[in-house]
């Protein structure tokens, strides 16, 4: 009971930081003039947003660094987890402040972050390995599980995996970071799922990171949800994906995420299906991607794709769940 409290108070923390420096940070980013550019090329009606202030993900990192101090749960695998969210947000902290100087849509170029993310990923993959942390990854609704074999070299198999993972799950809920609260309020249901399953797999301090990981989500979407009056930017979104990636590798859960992070595995997978189709045949599959914005362009109105994801995200959650007790 007394871990219970300590988890809940943790998460009100982060949640009341959130609240309590939103006005703050949006009113210092408004100063800086650090607003949103809107790309030419997408919907027109997202060019009213230019000007909104970005960089919005630090509030999340602080929010989240504030409940972690109060739940005092500062394990090897929490630390790791954390040092992969706070890096993988200065990548993202950068490419925001490039674009918001030089008043363009694109910051750092592809590669750039790429090789930035993989060594980071590195970084990480090779103290689990060292650490002689668990590497075999559960696979959801059976017994198995995916095992990498060590070959005496420091199992590269799983280092490329766990850079694999961080790298594909941080970009991909990147790519979902395009409508008003949809990033922030899918993150925040995920971690929520993935804590539950944390703590039933015997991880309670990467539970606990999750808990608190989707408070500060929330307390951001309530200045992020529709009319946003602050975006996260890549700060947040390349933060959230590593966090995410973080807490399911060292659970041993990085293969729930195909279920759990629907949403993030459908948004990355429209835009690759539209490239590839459009490189190959030169026709869309659809109006546009990521997904949302091909809902958006059919006429959906934003609040609308928002809370509809969000539901999907709810009920992939718990599907996720249902894969660990149904084996």
């Amino acid at each position: 009971m007394a871990s219970l409290i300590k988890l809940l108070f943790a998460a009100l923390i982060a949640f009341a930081v959130s609240l309590c420096l939103g006005p703050f940070t949006i009113k210092i980013l408004h100063r800086l003039k650090f607003g949103q550019s809107i790309r030419d090329d997408g919907p027109q009606t997202h060019l009213k947003k230019a000007g909104t202030p970005t960089m919005g993900g630090i509030l999340i990192l602080v929010s989240l660094v504030a409940g972690l101090a109060a739940a005092d749960v500062f394990t090897p695998e929490v630390w790791w987890v954390l040092f992969l969210t706070i890096s993988f947000g200065f990548i993202g902290l950068v490419d925001d402040f490039i674009i918001v100087v030089a008043k363009r849509s694109l910051g750092l170029k592809a590669r750039q972050k790429l090789f930035a993310q993989i060594v980071l990923a590195g970084f990480a993959a090779v103290f689990m390995i060292q650490g002689r942390f668990p590497t075999t990854q559960l696979v959801p609704f059976t017994d198995l599980s995916l095992s990498f074999p060590d070959f005496g070299f420091g199992n590269p198999l799983f280092f490329l995996y766990a850079v694999f993972v961080i790298v594909a799950i941080s970009n991909a809920v990147n790519l979902t970071d395009g409508l008003d609260g949809l990033a922030s309020g899918t993150t925040a249901f995920a971690a929520l799922a993935f804590g539950v399953l944390a703590f039933w797999q015997g991880h309670p301090s990467l539970g606990t990171f999750a808990i608190i990981l989707a408070s500060a989500c929330f307390g951001f979407v309530w200045f992020n949800g529709p009319p946003a009056q602050v975006f996260m930017g890549d700060t947040g979104s390349l933060a959230l994906g590593a966090a995410l990636a973080g807490i399911s590798l060292f659970s041993q859960l990085s293969l729930f995420f195909l279920i759990i992070g629907g949403i993030f595995v459908s948004e990355t997978l429209s835009v690759v299906i539209q490239v590839t189709s459009y490189k190959t045949s030169g026709k869309r599959i659809f109006r546009m991607s990521p997904l949302h914005h091909h809902f958006e362009l059919g006429g959906m109105l934003e609040p609308k794709i928002m809370i509809r994801f969000w539901m999907v995200g709810v009920v992939l959650g718990i599907i996720g769940i249902l894969g660990y007790l149904l084996k």
